[in-house]
């Protein structure tokens, strides 16, 4: 009941001191409510009106750099991946404007797309209605017809045709039709299914083939996929995946010990038809603590410290890095630093490589014995590994130190040996401080294992097409780094996932990440 109607029915006459003292304060405190209740609205409002605006001045700037004529400096094979990303951003902002307006997309003209190759196998889907009954009078229904949609799907090196039949029946009396309803999907209407979705995005971002690739490979099949359509489809499926992974960055955060590592990865400057450098930070769990394995990728313009700061805000914990000083302010705002022992070994790797280094030589036996225990620990619990440590690995580390330092006083100032010792001497506590625990790492081979296929893949698609495709594709890294560190085959997440994302609610967001249970 509104306060209006409230007033209207209220009569001073016949309420007493006590129940208009009552009354008074329940107006008060309802007055309280619907004020909060419109702030929070009007807050929302304007958050929602300066996203829009910042995306149709984004979309606007996206369509004159689309058609400007400084894009004509870029070699054919650039024009070819510089047009997808432009496709692919546009859709995807196109999406978040009709995610922030609230209202269902507009759908096109038709097109002329072409029909579906005949010679492709159907398999067909019958779709009846819960009740062959009319749902107001109960008589019979009566089939009309049939609404007929065709989606086009996939097979790794096989495409078919998905044929949904849904039999539209009508009552004779109400004039009703009745027919199965039509589920969601990432794309309303569109051509393809979750299963042909799944296949092109692993194709881009797991096999690392540029969409003018994929065109190629699906017109060799007799299926004509255009690249406007394949850009569509991945800026489309790129709004709809970022919520999983920033969920998954939320559940990072969580964990106590992490691994962090950068590498840089060339991006498409559109005004000058060149590129310039732009890099990928990954974060990754610990693999030594209870926990399905996380990884994150976050790409970013550049190697300010400032990134990896911005992205652990408020976060405490043990961080393992290399000695790139761009972490170093980490470790003054209260973050632990762990140093990687392959950082340190492959200094006197090197060296031993140029000239088999007899010191070189003995640091890499010495490791190798610190490497032997780690292994000979890996099925033990975190108070059996700490045990384990303190007796065996520590009392080899203080040896090794000592012998370091007896080492470095014989050496030849700016040496390649000094300074591969003074590397492990500056970073020693660190470096030390795994042996004293259960479940700190011992190096950071687990997040350069993770960056690896990206760096192999540089090689593919040469560059990011713009700093929306950098995060673009970060995001779906994630999620496909995270699904493989858990032993999950991405396709078939992929597919999954894509299937039940547009009816789960936010609140059920977890069920549809790649982690085990």
């Amino acid at each position: 009941m509104d306060l209006a109607t409230t007033l209207a029915q209220f009569n001073p006459h016949t309420t007493s001191p006590e129940q208009l003292a009552m009354q008074v304060a329940a107006w008060a405190e309802q007055a309280q409510k619907d004020a909060i209740k419109i702030a929070l609205h009007d807050a929302e409002m304007h958050r929602k009106d300066t996203k829009i605006a910042a995306l149709t001045l984004e979309l606007a700037y996206h369509k004159r750099i689309k058609f400007c004529s400084t894009s004509e400096a870029f070699t054919a094979q650039q024009r070819d991946l510089f047009d997808e990303t432009q496709e692919t951003d546009l859709n995807a902002m196109q999406a978040e404007l009709e995610q922030l307006a609230s209202t269902p997309r507009v759908k096109n003209k038709p097109t002329g797309r072409k029909p579906l190759p005949a010679a492709l196998p159907r398999i067909e889907h019958r779709h009846e209605p819960e009740s062959c009954s009319c749902g107001a009078c109960g008589q019979a229904l009566v089939q009309i017809g049939e609404d007929i949609t065709e989606q086009l799907d996939v097979e790794p090196a096989r495409f078919f045709v998905q044929r949904h039949i849904r039999p539209q029946y009508a009552c004779r009396q109400c004039e009703t039709i009745t027919a199965a309803a039509i589920p969601p999907s990432i794309i309303d209407g569109g051509l393809a299914t979750p299963s042909l979705h799944a296949w092109v995005v692993i194709q881009k971002y797991q096999d690392h083939l540029p969409l003018y690739r994929i065109e190629q490979i699906s017109a060799r099949h007799g299926v004509a996929i255009s690249r406007s359509t394949l850009a569509e489809w991945i800026g489309r499926i790129g709004v709809a995946l970022h919520p999983l992974a920033e969920r998954l960055s939320e559940l990072l955060r969580q964990r106590q010990v992490l691994h962090a590592d950068e590498t840089p990865v060339p991006q498409l400057d559109p005004g000058k038809g060149k590129t310039k450098r732009a890099y990928l930070w990954a974060y990754r769990s610990n693999s030594l603590e209870s926990g399905a394995p996380i990884v994150v990728f976050e790409f970013q313009s550049g190697r300010s410290g400032s990134h990896a700061q911005s992205f652990l805000t408020n976060w405490q914990g043990h961080l393992m890095v290399d000695d790139y000083g761009g972490y170093k302010h980490l470790f003054k705002q209260g973050i632990t630093e762990l140093a990687c022992l392959a950082h340190a070994r492959r200094k006197f790797f090197d060296l031993h490589a140029a000239n088999q280094h007899p010191v070189a030589e003995e640091a890499l036996q010495r490791i190798a014995q610190l490497y032997q225990l780690e292994n000979e620990a890996a099925g033990y619990s975190r108070e059996e590994r700490q045990r384990w440590r303190a007796e065996h690995a520590k009392p080899r580390l203080e040896a090794m130190h000592l012998w370091l330092l007896n080492t470095r006083k014989t050496s030849a100032e700016g040496s390649a040996l000094s300074r591969a010792i003074d590397y492990s001497l500056k970073r020693w506590p660190a470096i030390l401080r795994y042996a004293d625990s259960g479940h700190l790492p011992i190096d950071n081979n687990p997040i350069e294992n993770a960056i690896r296929p990206i760096a192999i893949g540089k090689k593919n698609w040469l560059f990011a097409g713009s700093e929306r495709a950098g995060k673009r594709a970060a995001a779906i890294q994630t999620l496909l780094a995270t699904a493989k560190a858990n032993g999950i085959e991405p396709f078939a997440w992929l597919k999954e996932t894509l299937e039940k994302l547009p009816t789960c609610p936010n609140s059920r967001i977890d069920e549809l990440l790649p982690l085990l249970t």
